[in-house]
């Protein structure tokens, strides 16, 4: 999946939107990119739980 945070502007934002992916599915593949302000997400989880989570760390995202 590919989605856009908005507020991920920076690696420290990458890293953290990164932990909250893999607390829901530890073997989540997640290639952020703060530049575009977008992840691209290989994950079991599905596309709720994985916004639920960014939302509750405090990065909405939206999917592309």
């Amino acid at each position: 999946m590919k989605l856009t945070i908005e507020n991920m502007t920076c690696g420290g934002c990458a890293r953290s939107v990164t932990k909250a992916i893999q607390s829901v599915d530890p073997n989540a593949r997640v290639d952020t990119n703060p530049a575009i302000r977008s992840v691209e997400v290989e994950t079991n989880a599905t596309l709720a739980a994985v916004k639920q989570v960014l939302e509750d760390a405090g990065y909405p995202a939206s999917a592309d």
